[in-house]
C-alpha cells in the first residue's frame, strides 16, 4: 500500500516546493514531427539512482525507494524531485546514512573537547550524532540558524565529512529546541534527586527591542557536594512591577516541580519586596520554607557595596571630574588618540590598556578609568605640550588636573581597589560565597575606619558618608539575614570563636554580646528544624512486642537494634550533646587560602549527618545576583539587532541550553563575567559600562 511520508522525529517536514531540475522536459511529439528534428534526450536526475519508477495497483505512477521500499509520488510536473532528494538524505536504510558498525577510526586525545581529553577513542559516522553536535555548536558559539546554509560551512562539511546531510535552518531550529527539552529533563531529574533546598537569584532586563525579561537562576549543592548553578527561566514579563515578577517566579517553580525554597537573592528594588512577600505567603503553608520564611529574602551584597561607594565618590568629585575631562578630550578624536599613543611611546610607558571613559553611576567603571589614567600622567603632560587647545579647553570646564589632583586620584584608586576586589570575590558562581560574607563585611568595616583616620580632609568626609550608608544596611543585625552569620559558623575555620572575636573588634562589647546571643538562638532554632522528630527511628508503634521466627534474619536484627535503642533511652535518657555542640566544641581548622569547604563537609558528613544537611542548604546561598545579571550579556548577544525576530520560546531555549551544556571551569574567572556584562551595557548605552 502506498503511503505518503510523514515528518521524521527530529527532522522537519519534507519540502513541498517543486524542483525545477526536470521542468520543461519533453516537448510534444507533434512539434518534433513538424520541425523534423530528433527529440532531445532529457537530462536524467540523480535521484533515479536511488529510486525505481513503478505503477501501483491503482494505476498511479510512483517512485519506489531502492533501500526502504517506500513509495512516493513522482509526477515531475506536479511534485518535482525535491521530495525524493530529501528522502535520500533521511532514509535510515541508505548505506550513506546508516551508522557504520565496523571497526571505528582511532581518534587522538584533544584538549578542550569534552570527552576527548586524556584518552584515545574511536569514531564512526552517525548522522544523528552529527546533527546533535551541530545543534550544540549553534548554541554554545551563539551562531545564527542560517549558518548551516552558508556557502563556507557547506564547503567545509563536504571536505570534512561528505556523508553528513546538512539540515536546513528550520530543521536546525527544531533540533536546538529538542536539545533544550532533552537537557531540561536532565536538569529536572537532578533537582529531584537532590534532597537539598534550592536558592534563587533573579533580576530583570530590557532588551534592545524594549521587551522586559526576567531571569531566574537556581543554586544548590547536589548529593556529590558539587555547587550547581542552573538558569531555569529567561522569559518576557509584562512589567518590572512586583505583581508581574511574583507571577512569573511562581509559574516557573511549579513547572520545574520545586516546592522547597531556601533563599531568594535580589537587589534593593521595592518590586522585589512585593514578590518575595507573596512567595513567603504561598510557600509557607506548604512547608516549603524554613523558619516560616524568615530568611527567604536575601539582599544582593554587590548592590549594597555599589551604593556605599557611589555615596563616597560624591565627595571626591572635583579631582575625578578633571581627570575625566582629560580622558574625554583625548578620546573625542581618532587623531588626538593617535597623538596620545605617540606620547605614551615617547615617555616609555609600558601599559597594554588604553584610556577608557566611565559612566558616572557605575563606580567600578570609574575605578577602571582612574586606574588606567593615572599610569599615563606623564603622557598627558607631553600631550599638553603638543596640543595647545588641550589645557585651554579643560580650564574652561572643570579645570586642568594638577599634581594634587593626580595624587588624590592615586589614593582614591588604591582605596577603590579593595572594594573592586571584594565585588569580584562575591560575584563567583562556581564556588561557595556565603561563608565569606562576614569576612568581606569586616574587611569593608576596617577600610572605612582606616579612611576616617586619614590626614586628607576629603578622604575623611568621604569615609564618613560611606560609613553612614554602611550602617544603614549592615549596622544593625536585625536588618540583616542571619543565615550569612550561620554560613560563617559552618565554616570549620571560623565557627563561633572567630565570629565572637570579630564582632567584639567591630563594635562595643555590649553590642557584640547582644549580636552573639541573637545569632546563637537563630543557629540552634535552625538546627532543630533539620533534626528528625524525637524517637522517629524507634517509636513505640514501630517496635514489635514479639519477634516472629518466620521473619528473615535481617529484619530480626533491625528489630533487636530498635529494642536496644528504646531500652537505652529509658535507662540513660537521650544524649544531650547534639551534633551542633560536638561540631562547635572541636578545634577550628587552619586558615588555608585554597581550603575546599565542600570537600570538608563531604568527608565529615558521616559524623554530622543532620548538620551536614543544613550546611548543604546554607552554603549554596549566593550573596549577589551576578549569576542572573551575567545572563543578560548572553541575552544581549542572542537578541541583537540582526536576530530581533526570534520568538521568546527560542530565546529561552538558546540562553538556558548554553548555560546547561557549556563546559564550566572549576576556577571561574570573574573578570570574564565582568567583560560579558560590559558588552551588554555597551550594546544598550553605546558606552563603557560595568553592571554590578
Amino acid at each position: 500500500m502506498s503511503t505518503e511520508p510523514t515528518s521524521i522525529k527530529g527532522s522537519v517536514t519534507p519540502p513541498t516546493s517543486i524542483d525545477s531540475e526536470n521542468s520543461g522536459v519533453g516537448a510534444s511529439s507533434q512539434a518534433n514531427m513538424t520541425t523534423g528534428k530528433r527529440k532531445a534526450t532529457p537530462q536524467r536526475s540523480e535521484v533515479w539512482s536511488h529510486f525505481t519508477k513503478i505503477i501501483n495497483s491503482e494505476g498511479a505512477s510512483k517512485a519506489k525507494c531502492n533501500y526502504c521500499q517506500k513509495e512516493f509520488c513522482c509526477d515531475v510536473k506536479k511534485n518535482g524531485t525535491g521530495l525524493l532528494k530529501y528522502h535520500i538524505g533521511s532514509c535510515k536504510k541508505n548505506p550513506s546514512n546508516v551508522v557504520d558498525r565496523s571497526q571505528g577510526q582511532l581518534v587522538l586525545p584533544r584538549k578542550g573537547v569534552e570527552g576527548g581529553e586524556g584518552h584515545l577513542s574511536t569514531w564512526r559516522f552517525d548522522q544523528e550524532a552529527c546533527r546533535k553536535g551541530l545543534a550544540q555548536m549553534i548554541v554554545i558559539d551563539e551562531l545564527p540558524f542560517k549558518f548551516v546554509e552558508s556557502e563556507g560551512f557547506k564547503k567545509f562539511m563536504f571536505v570534512a565529512c561528505p556523508k553528513f546531510h546538512i539540515p536546513s535552518r528550520t530543521t536546525m531550529t527544531r533540533d536546538v529546541y529538542q536539545l533544550y527539552l532533552d537537557e531540561r529533563v536532565k536538569i529536572k531529574q537532578l533537582l529531584k534527586s537532590s534532597c537539598s533546598r534550592v536558592c534563587l537569584t533573579t533580576d530583570t532586563w530590557t532588551s534592545l527591542q524594549r521587551v522586559n525579561y526576567l531571569c531566574i537562576t537556581a543554586h544548590f549543592i547536589d548529593n556529590d557536594w558539587k555547587l550547581n548553578k542552573k538558569i531555569l527561566n529567561f522569559c518576557p514579563i509584562s512589567s518590572h512591577k512586583g505583581e508581574s515578577i511574583r507571577m512569573v517566579i511562581e509559574k516557573c517553580l511549579l513547572n520545574w516541580g520545586i516546592d522547597k525554597l531556601f533563599t531568594v537573592t535580589v537587589d534593593n528594588a521595592s518590586s522585589n519586596d512585593v514578590a518575595i512577600g507573596y512567595l513567603r505567603k504561598k510557600f509557607n503553608p506548604r512547608g516549603g520554607l524554613v523558619q516560616n520564611g524568615k530568611y527567604l529574602h536575601m539582599r544582593c551584597m554587590a548592590h549594597i557595596v555599589n551604593l556605599i561607594v557611589v555615596e563616597g565618590l560624591k565627595e571626591m568629585n572635583k579631582s575625578v571630574e578633571r581627570v575625566r575631562g582629560a580622558v574625554r578630550y583625548v578620546r573625542q578624536s581618532p587623531a588626538r588618540l593617535q597623538k596620545f599613543k605617540e606620547c605614551v611611546v615617547m615617555e616609555k610607558i609600558e601599559c597594554k590598556k588604553m584610556l577608557c571613559l566611565d559612566v558616572c553611576t557605575r563606580w567600578n567603571s570609574t575605578y577602571l578609568m582612574l586606574d588606567t589614567a593615572q599610569k599615563f600622567e606623564r603622557a598627558f603632560e607631553r600631550f599638553e605640550e603638543q596640543d595647545t587647545n588641550f589645557r585651554a579647553k579643560l580650564e574652561r570646564g572643570e579645570g586642568w588636573p594638577s599634581v594634587d589632583d593626580w595624587a588624590n586620584v592615586r589614593n582614591l584608586k588604591d582605596f577603590l581597589e579593595h572594594f573592586y576586589e571584594v565585588t569580584l570575590r562575591i560575584s563567583g558562581t562556581s564556588y561557595v560565597t556565603s561563608n565569606n560574607f562576614f569576612d568581606e563585611l569586616s574587611e569593608i568595616d576596617i577600610l572605612l575606619r582606616d579612611a576616617q583616620l586619614n590626614s586628607n580632609v576629603d578622604f575623611n568626609v568621604m569615609a564618613i558618608k560611606m560609613k553612614e550608608k554602611y550602617d544603614k544596611y549592615w549596622g544593625d543585625i536585625d536588618k540583616m539575614n542571619l543565615l550569612m552569620f550561620v554560613a560563617c559558623v559552618l565554616d570549620p575555620r571560623q565557627k563561633l570563636k572567630y565570629l565572637e572575636f570579630a564582632l567584639s573588634e567591630m563594635s562595643s562589647s555590649e553590642k557584640a554580646c547582644e549580636m552573639m546571643q541573637k545569632l546563637k538562638e537563630s543557629l540552634y532554632e535552625l538546627f532543630d528544624e533539620y533534626k528528625p522528630p524525637l524517637y522517629s527511628t524507634c517509636s513505640q508503634s514501630s517496635v514489635p512486642t514479639h519477634v516472629s521466627l518466620g521473619e528473615p534474619q535481617q529484619k530480626m536484627t533491625r528489630r533487636m537494634q530498635a529494642l536496644y535503642k528504646k531500652r537505652e533511652l529509658e535507662i540513660g535518657g537521650e544524649d544531650k550533646t547534639s551534633e551542633l555542640d560536638k561540631y562547635l566544641a572541636e578545634a577550628n581548622e587552619d586558615f588555608i587560602e585554597d581550603f575546599d569547604i565542600l570537600l570538608w563537609w563531604k568527608m565529615n558528613s558521616p559524623r554530622f549527618p543532620i548538620l551536614s544537611k543544613m550546611a548543604r542548604d546554607v552554603l549554596a546561598i549566593p550573596v549577589s545576583t551576578v549569576a542572573s545579571e551575567s545572563t543578560f550579556s548572553t541575552g544581549g548577544r542572542v537578541l541583537d539587532q540582526y536576530r530581533s525576530s526570534l520568538t521568546p520560546k527560542i530565546v529561552q531555549a538558546l540562553v538556558c541550553t548554553q548555560d546547561w551544556i557549556r563546559k564550566s571551569s572549576s576556577q571561574e574567572d570573574i573578570k570574564k563575567i565582568e567583560e560579558q556584562i560590559q558588552e551588554l551595557d555597551m550594546i544598550e548605552n553605546g558606552i563603557f559600562v560595568v553592571l554590578f
